[in-house]
C-alpha cells in the first residue's frame, strides 16, 4: 500500500505546484475610468439658449471659449472606460469615452465606429530605455488632459482647448537617466486619428526632467496641417504650424503645489492666408487644507492674432486677449470628488453674450459658477 501512496502523492504535490506556477489570462490586464456630470450657471450672463439672428433656431448660449463645461443647467460630462493589457515586454491599451466631453474630445474621428475610441495605442519596451508606442495617443503638449479625472479645475484653459488633443503615429520614449527622459515622435495631423487625409506628417518632440517633488517638460511640434490640398483650384491656404510648450509643477511644500503652462503656436502664411496663432500663460496654484478638501487657483492670460477665432471677436489687427481666473475646490468622498467652482474671464473684445431684450448686447467679461462630480475607478 505505501508503494502505491508514495508515487500517488508524489503526483498530487506535482500536479499542484504546476497549477501554482500557470497563469490567468487576467495577470497583466487593468480596468480604470471615470464618470462626471456637472451643473453650471451663469451669474452676469443669461443661462438659456437663444435666438439672437431671429431665425426662430436657438443658436447661442453664453460661455467661455474654452472646451467642455460650457452646457447650462444639469449636463452630462462623459463615460470613460480604459483597458490594458500587458504580457511581458509588449501590451495594448483601449481608451474608450461616451457623452459630450468625449464626443468634442475625438471631433477629429471620421467613421462612426471610432467615436468613442479615445486612445487606442499597443506598445513594445525594447529595453529599459527604450519604448515604442504605436497607434492613437493623447497629447504630450500642455499641462491639462482630457480626462477630468486627472485635472483639478473641472473647466479647461484656452490654451489646452486651442491646443491638439490626440495624435496618431509612432513615437519612441528614452529614458536618459535617473531624472532625464526624451520622446520623439512621427504623427498624423493633429487631431486625425483614424488615417491620413492630407499626405503630410508632423514631427513632435519632448525634453522631460523629473525628481521626487515634481517634473518640467519641454515640448515641441512641427508639420504642415492641411497638406496643401487641392479642393476645386484651391488649396488650405495655410502653411506649417509650429508650437513649443513648457509644463512644470512641483511640491513647494506637503500641502502646497505650484504649477505652469506656458506655450507659442503659429501657423505660417500660405496661398490664402495670413500667419495666425496664440500665445498663453498659466498658472496652477494648489493646497490641500486637509486630507479630504484642496483649493486651486488658475489664472490663465491667452491671446491670439490673425484672427485665430478663438476669442470670439478681433479687433481690426486680427488681435485679441483674454485673461481667465478659475477658482476650484476638490471635496473628497472616496472615490468621488466634487468640483465647486468660480470663473471669470475677461476679454479685450466684446465677446460675452450678457443681455437679451429683442436685440443682444455684449460684454468683455462673464462670471459662471459649476458643482462638478467626478467619480474614478
Amino acid at each position: 500500500m505505501r508503494k502505491l501512496l508514495v508515487p500517488f502523492m508524489l503526483c498530487l504535490s506535482l500536479t499542484a505546484f504546476a497549477q501554482e506556477e500557470e497563469t490567468s489570462w487576467t495577470d497583466g490586464f487593468t480596468l480604470s475610468g471615470s464618470v462626471d456630470a456637472y451643473f453650471r450657471q451663469n451669474i452676469t450672463a443669461p443661462n438659456k439658449f437663444i435666438d439672437v439672428d431671429g431665425d426662430g433656431e436657438l443658436d447661442t448660449y453664453p460661455a467661455p471659449g474654452s472646451s467642455f463645461a460650457n452646457q447650462p443647467g444639469f449636463a452630462l460630462g462623459m463615460a470613460n472606460l480604459v483597458l490594458s493589457y500587458e504580457k511581458g515586454s509588449v501590451g495594448a491599451v483601449a481608451d474608450l469615452v461616451y457623452g459630450p466631453r468625449g464626443t468634442d474630445a475625438v471631433f477629429g474621428s471620421t467613421t462612426a465606429s471610432s467615436s468613442i475610441v479615445n486612445q487606442l495605442y499597443v506598445y513594445w519596451n525594447a529595453s529599459e530605455k527604450v519604448k515604442f508606442t504605436f497607434g492613437n495617443w493623447n497629447t504630450f503638449l500642455g499641462y491639462e488632459v482630457i480626462s477630468p479625472a486627472s485635472n483639478f479645475n473641472y473647466s479647461t484653459s484656452y490654451m489646452f482647448s486651442y491646443g491638439p488633443f490626440s495624435h496618431s503615429g509612432l513615437k519612441a520614449d528614452f529614458t536618459i537617466d535617473e531624472s532625464w527622459s526624451a520622446m520623439l515622435a512621427v504623427m498624423n495631423s493633429t487631431d486625425f486619428t483614424d488615417f491620413n487625409p492630407f499626405g503630410s506628417y508632423t514631427f513632435g518632440g519632448q525634453l522631460g526632467y523629473s525628481t521626487d517633488s515634481g517634473s518640467t517638460f519641454l515640448n515641441v511640434l512641427y508639420g504642415d496641417q492641411g497638406g496643401n490640398y487641392t479642393d476645386e483650384g484651391g488649396s488650405d491656404g495655410y502653411g506649417s504650424t509650429f508650437q513649443v510648450d513648457l509644463t512644470t509643477g512641483y511640491d513647494v511644500s506637503d500641502s502646497f503645489y505650484l504649477g505652469l503652462n506656458a506655450t507659442y503656436n503659429t501657423t505660417a502664411a500660405g496661398d490664402f492666408a495670413e500667419e495666425t496663432g496664440f500665445y498663453g500663460v498659466a498658472l496652477y496654484a494648489q493646497a490641500a487644507l486637509s486630507d479630504s478638501f484642496s483649493i486651486g487657483l488658475r489664472p490663465e492670460y491667452f491671446s491670439e492674432f490673425g484672427d485665430f477665432g478663438a476669442i470670439g471677436g478681433t479687433d481690426a489687427n486680427g488681435d485679441a486677449n483674454v485673461f481667465a481666473v478659475t477658482l476650484s475646490g476638490n471635496a473628497k468622498v472616496g472615490p468621488l470628488t466634487f468640483i465647486p467652482e468660480f470663473r471669470l474671464d475677461s476679454a479685450s473684445e466684446d465677446v460675452f453674450l450678457d443681455d437679451f431684450d429683442g436685440t443682444p448686447s455684449y460684454s468683455g467679461s462673464l462670471g459662471s459658477f459649476l458643482l462638478a462630480a467626478v467619480y474614478s475607478f
